[in-house]
């Protein structure tokens, strides 16, 4: 419950969480190595995730393999809080990407429309099972591709 609501309210403003104008500078200077490093594969994945976050009718939802706890950290220092909520991240470590697939299903109802966005063949696998389309992303590319299909709003 106490990490639900640290995440909640840092989700904006993870510098505010790091507490220290010497820590915060640090975290900064870490994110912007970091792109710099994988040529802004954060900012280009930041793009269609922003799009989807923009709609109305639409969320992000993101499951991973990675414990909770780790990925609402990871969220946080990537400047993800505000693209995806506390209550749409899921932990597929002791249940499998294929069940939580079903879980969200069974929230947003099997009337929503569900777009799968992701690099690995148990999300690939899950999707085809549950029959929700698949995005891969694999590369710089994939990510433009996937920005201009929402801008176009083919997506």
């Amino acid at each position: 419950r106490r990490i639900r609501d640290v995440y909640s309210s840092f989700a904006h403003n993870v510098g505010g969480l790091l507490g220290t104008s010497r820590k915060r500078d640090d975290w900064l200077q870490l994110r912007q190595d970091i792109e710099s490093a994988t040529d802004s594969w954060l900012t280009m994945a930041l793009k269609p995730l922003s799009i989807i976050n923009s709609r109305s009718a639409c969320i992000n939802v993101l499951t991973t393999t990675t414990q909770l706890v780790p990925a609402f950290a990871k969220c946080l220092l990537y400047g993800l809080g505000g693209i995806f909520p506390v209550d749409s991240i899921y932990s597929a470590t002791k249940i499998g990407k294929e069940a939580c697939f079903e879980r969200f299903q069974q929230r947003f109802g099997k009337r929503s429309t569900y777009l799968c966005i992701g690099d690995g063949k148990d999300e690939e696998q899950a999707a085809k099972y549950l029959d929700i389309p698949f995005w891969r992303i694999s590369r710089h590319s994939d990510l433009g591709a996937l920005e201009h299909a929402l801008v176009i709003e083919c997506l």
